[in-house]
Parts: structure tokens; sequence; C-alpha cells
């Protein structure tokens, strides 16, 4: 090392390292193929076949995931999941309805599946493919929106007012309001109210204002057809207005009428909202267009649809109404029997908010029946991205869940898969002003007295921006462990019991694949979000993504990334390891001992500012009795840390004999993402040395650092 380098690191202080060694304060044990896992999801169509071959996923293999999570996007598209394209719908003589896949096995296994799109959709925007359209301001008299049937007393047991359904328009700027006309559908209203709304924005804060009724916007004696109601003498100025319906005709709809579900909740085939002139004549602030989603359809139309956003869908839908563009999900044999799981138990989605039990129970039946083995079961998938209500999301959780557990009382159910989110998750606030999501929701299930059907919470992880470079970049990796302690304790603060484990079934860097995930950033982030959270005693984490598929430019950024462990060509050719390759290995097969054995993690803490620390500590008593620290150096020089072992006693340890030091840095792997076409340089594993054990060691510049051996008393407290 050389006398600047060195000086460098010096001019930094010594970090002091405490590892916590008391078996009474150890936060977990854990078994690391199930505690750090991969995820696969939905892929471009007619890849599955390549991107799960053995071959590929042999690659993938050395990184050391273990537990894998199959995510569901067509719960992110507002569309149902047919996971086995052999099945049912409700009117068979015409080929729509409700679907329930086959739960036979008569046949060989599938390497597809697909999602339908539904046809009473109301959102403008999904958090998918985000390419449909809400049909509430479409232009179109023949197509309606209906609510989800399964949120009717019918279904619930409990009062439809319990269960309110409604829609947000946003005009995305304020516009004087006094009249709205409501073309109804069946089944529609008989009561409703029209509300404006006071505040930030009203679909992305929605705990940071409030909804108010228009001062004639109450309706309790509603009538069918085309209604146009004066809301108020005065205009007032409102971005969102909302329509909530708490009492429903139970007409039944255009549908077949010896079906119950085409009779409940309601249906609205157009909406207008402005002012009455002083001629009485109506003066519409809303764009109605088929154009929805971004971005191909929005440029194809001369105007932009309104916004508009909905309780809930209707699963109903046709054969013809199948998805056929760049967007295949896996069949759940192709996932269970791939490398990628190892032959180990998977955890599964099942799809709730745009399906129904029956093809939930269809979907428990064909994996049992195929000894495809289960190890935790996701309802639904990120639902808050779907604007679904606490209570209406606990509605349908515990019907499923009765449903799955009455058939499969072993099962072990979870949710709600929160989109990934830096702070408490906040919902409109209820009569009692509680806007916390998650801890209505747990109220919602002790109500019911169906909390013992929650064995599990899981939430995703997409904390920062894709393009942050420099010191955004930097402040991210600073933030990365707080920010992962914090959420650990809201959700316990929200009310989950500490028996109930936590889950983050799916994460990395962004929510848009970005050339982050592939730089050594990257990496550095993957370490000390993995090991912050194992450490805030969440028991398991999933990677996103396995599956090796092409980098993307971003329009953005202007520069190349994807969410996965490769560096991956358009012709979807592996073409090198990525950063995060080698910062799963750092973790699975260097910081824990690879596959089944468990570990212990235990407090390690340091002498710099919690919420700004350069050094990320994580500790873990591997099975063979040997100590090992993680450490994840963000500084830019290399630094010197003194790390020492606290005993419950009072004394203090030190590693002895030979220490097993593994580094993976910048000194071992560079890349930007400036081209398609480049390659990291250098492109090195990480590399191990063997060191005499003792209190201090110096950390490279960027780096990722296993120390690895067994201790001795130093005489030091």
């Amino acid at each position: 090392m050389t006398p600047l380098i060195l000086a460098a690191a010096l001019a930094g202080g010594v970090v002091n390292i405490r590892v916590d060694t008391a078996l009474a304060h150890r936060i977990s044990a854990i078994r690391p193929f199930d505690a750090i896992g991969a995820g696969v999801d939905s892929d471009p169509r007619g890849k599955v076949p390549l991107l799960y071959a053995p071959a590929r996923t042999a690659l993938a293999l050395p990184a050391g995931l273990g537990r894998l999570s199959y995510r569901l996007y067509t719960e992110l598209s507002v569309q149902d999941w047919h996971w086995n394209t052999r099945g049912a719908f409700s009117d068979a003589s015409r080929a729509e309805g409700y679907w329930t896949s086959d739960a036979t096995i008569d046949r060989p296994p599938l390497v597809d599946s697909f999602g339908y799109r539904l046809p009473h959709r109301g959102d403008t925007r999904d958090q998918g493919d985000d390419d449909g359209y809400s049909v509430i301001d479409d232009g179109d008299p023949r197509t309606y929106w209906k609510s989800d049937p399964y949120l009717a007393q019918r279904y619930t047991h409990e009062r439809d007012v319990l269960h309110p359904q409604w829609i947000v328009v946003d005009l995305l700027r304020p516009a004087p309001i006094d009249a709205i006309r409501i073309a109804w559908a069946n089944p529609y209203a008989t009561r409703y109210a029209v509300q404006y709304w006071t505040g930030p924005d009203a679909i992305a804060e929605q705990g940071l204002g409030t909804w108010h009724t228009f001062a004639s916007g109450e309706v309790a004696t509603a009538r069918a057809g085309t209604v146009t109601t004066r809301l108020t003498s005065s205009p007032v100025t409102a971005r969102f207005v909302r329509v909530v319906m708490s009492e429903s005709s139970n007409t039944c709809d255009t549908h077949d009428r010896s079906d119950p579900r085409n009779c409940l909740g309601y249906a609205i085939r157009e909406l207008w909202l402005g002012r009455l002139d002083a001629a009485g004549r109506f003066v519409d602030v809303i764009h109605h267009s088929r154009c929805g989603g971004d971005p191909a359809d929005r440029r194809r139309c001369a105007r932009h649809q309104t916004p508009i956003y909905v309780s809930s869908v209707d699963p109903w839908h046709r054969a013809g109404d199948r998805v056929r563009s760049d967007q295949d999900q896996p069949s759940l044999d192709t996932v269970a029997r791939s490398g990628f799981a190892r032959g180990r138990a998977v955890i599964y989605p099942v799809p709730l908010f745009y399906s129904t039990p029956e093809n939930a129970l269809a979907e428990i039946r064909y994996l049992r029946a195929r000894r495809l083995p289960i190890a935790y079961i996701e309802l639904g998938e990120e639902v808050d991205g779907q604007y679904a209500t606490p209570e209406d999301y606990g509605a349908l959780y515990v019907q499923w869940a009765r449903a799955l557990h009455a058939v499969d009382p072993s099962l072990h159910l979870g949710g709600p898969v929160f989109m990934g989110w830096n702070e408490d998750v906040a919902t409109w606030r209820n009569e009692d002003g509680d806007v916390s999501w998650l801890h209505r929701f747990l109220r919602y299930l002790k109500r019911r007295h169906a909390l013992d059907q929650l064995a599990f919470m899981s939430f995703e992880h997409y904390p920062f921006h894709g393009c942050d470079d420099g010191a955004a970049l930097r402040e991210d990796l600073l933030r990365e462990p707080s920010l992962m302690r914090n959420m650990a304790a809201i959700w316990r603060a929200d009310g989950l019991p500490s028996g109930i484990p936590m889950f983050i079934t799916e994460a990395n860097f962004s929510a848009d694949g970005c050339p982050v995930a592939q730089r050594i950033e990257g990496a550095l982030w993957m370490a000390d979000w993995i090991g912050s959270a194992l450490s805030s005693g969440i028991m398991g984490i999933n990677y996103y993504q396995y599956e090796a598929e092409p980098l993307n430019r971003s329009e953005r950024c202007g520069r190349y990334g994807a969410y996965g462990m490769f560096v991956t060509g358009s012709d979807f050719r592996i073409r090198a390891r990525a950063a995060q390759f080698y910062a799963a290995q750092m973790l699975t097969r260097y910081w824990l001992a690879f596959g089944e054995a468990p570990s212990g993690i235990y407090p390690a803490s340091s002498d710099e500012p919690p919420a700004r620390a350069e050094i990320g500590a994580y500790a873990a008593r591997r099975p063979d009795g040997e100590w090992s620290v993680l450490l994840v150096n963000k500084d830019f020089a290399p630094r010197e840390i003194a790390l020492r072992f606290a005993h419950a006693s009072g004394g203090a340890s030190i590693f002895g004999g030979r220490v097993a030091m593994t580094v993976f840095g910048r000194s071992q792997y560079g890349w930007r993402g400036t081209r398609r076409d480049e390659l990291p340089a250098p492109d090195d594993p990480p590399r191990t040395s063997v060191l005499a054990g003792g209190l201090q060691y110096l950390l490279p510049a960027e780096s990722i650092v296993v120390l690895r051996g067994t201790v001795r008393a130093d005489g030091r407290r």
C-alpha cells in the first residue's frame, strides 16, 4: 500500500466495530438457502424455454441464492392469471365469465401461462406494462366498469357500507366543479356520495389530505340510467373528485343472469364532470378517449384520457382477452422444476385482486397433485399499487385464506406484498383518523377473528431512483441501512405480532431496471441491504431477478442497465457476470455457510453515526463455530477498522490465529453502462487472502469485505 493511500485511510480515522456475541442477544438463526433467495417473473414473449434452459440456469446457481419467489406480473397489470391454460369459464357455452384453471394432471406440464385483460377495467394506469385504459371515460357507451362482486355482502358477510366502492377522477390540474353526470349500468348505486379532495396528491400522498362531500353531493335514492346532479350552488375548485358507492341495486349486468356475481357491486358506463352554465348546459372537463397507459397508446391519441382510479375490478373476461404482447408468465411446472429452484420448496403467488377463490383452490390442488413443494403462498401482489383499501384487501384475504385452509390446513399464507416503500404505507384516513394501511389491515383481521390466517408479512424493497449517480448515489448508499432498520421497525409498530415473520419477497436498487444494479455501487448496496435486513430481524429476502434478460437503455439517464446479475446482450446471450452476482457470492459463500446449515445473526455496531455510517457491519456465527463479519466500505478511500467481539460477561475478544479475508470491490470490477456492448473491466471474482489475527484491518475503497476466523481474548473491555 502506498503512503498516499494509507494516509487517506488514516485520515478517515479508525472505525471501531463491536460484535455482541451474547447468545441471548442473537437476532435470529437462519438457513442461508431459506433466507437469501431470488425472484422470477414474467418474461419476454416466447423466451421462457430459453431463460429456463438447464444450461442457462446453471450459470446463475454459483451466485448461491436459494429459495425461489415467483412474482405475479399479471396482478400488477390488472389481469387475471390463467396459471394453467387449460380450464373453464363459468359461462362455458360463450367462453366467457369467471375463469378456473384445470387442477388435473393427466396431461404433460405446460411451459407458459398467460394474463387476460379485464373488459370491465376502470383504471387508466397500472403498475405493469401500463398499456390499458379506463372504460369509464373511453367515450364508448357499450363498455362499463364494474366492481369486484367478491366485495359484496354475499361473499364478505359484512354490510356493503363497510366496503364502499369508489372511483377517483384526477383532472391533473384544479378546475371549478359544480356538477356531475353519471351513466349508470347495472348494477347501479342506489346510494352514493360525490366528494372533492383538499391536500396534495390524493393517490400518491393519501395520508396527507381529506375528502369532503359536496354540499349537495349525498345521493340517497339514486335511479338507473344517466343522471345529472348539481353538486353545489357555487363551484368548488378541485383536482381530485371521488364517487363513493355504498348501496347497490343488485340488478344484473349484460352477462349470464344465473350467475349471482353478475348482479353484485356497481357499474358505470361513462362519467362527466364539470359545470352547468347559465343555460343549463353541461361543460365537461374530462377527456374521453380509449387512450390509456404509457407510452404507446398515448402517442397514437390526439387527446389523453383523464386518469381514473377505481377501488376494484370485476374479474369477468373472455377467451379473446388473452394478452399477446411481450409478457409471458412461466408455468408453475417450469418454475418448480427449473434449476433456479434447486429442487426446493418455492414461494408461490395466488391471484387475488383480479381472480376468484375457485381459481386459487385449483392452483393449490394442482401444486399438490404435481408434488411441487410449497414453501409459502402470497395472496395477491402489490395490492397497494392497485389502490386497494386495507379493509377490501382484508375481506378478500379472509375469503381466500379460509377457502385454501379448508382444503390444505398446512399452507403458510401471507401478504400484503407492498410495493417498495421507504416509509409507512398510507391510505385515506378512516373515521378514527387512522392512515396506516398495515395497521388497519391487521385490525381488520382481528375483527374477523382471522389473524391466525396470516403466517407471514411480505413486502418489496425498491428504495431509490434508477438514474441516481454522483452525490445522489452516494447518499443512497449511506441511507440504505437506516431505511431497512426503519422499515422493519415500522411494520412492528403498526401492530405486526412478533411471532409473524417478515419477508422481502422482491427487491433491487430501483423499480426500473437501471445501470446501478450492474455497477460496483449496486454490489455495495446489495450487501448492505441484505446484511441490514437480516440484522433487523427480517427472516428472508429475495433478490430480483434471476432470469438473465437483455440490458435496456434508460431514456431518462441515457445508460444501459437491467435488474439481474449478468451483462446480457440484445440476443439474450450472457456476456459477463455483473457486480451483484459477486455481491451474492460474498453473502452466500463467504459470509454465511453455503447451503442448509443454520447460522446465527448477531448485532454489530460501530462508533459512526447510524444514519451516516460509511462502514456497514454485520455479524454471523457459522455452523462450524467460526465468526464471520461482513463489512461494506462505501468510502472512496480505504478505511481502517478495529474489530472486537464483546461477551455477556463484559470482556472482549479479537480474531486470533489465522483470519480469512475475502474482498470484492472497485479493484476487482468496473462497469458504467455507457454502451450496450460494454463489458466489465476489470472483471475479477472475490479475492481471498489469509492474515494473522488481530485487532485492526484495512478495508479497500468501495469494497465488500468478509473477515472469518476464531476469536481469542485480548484483555480489552
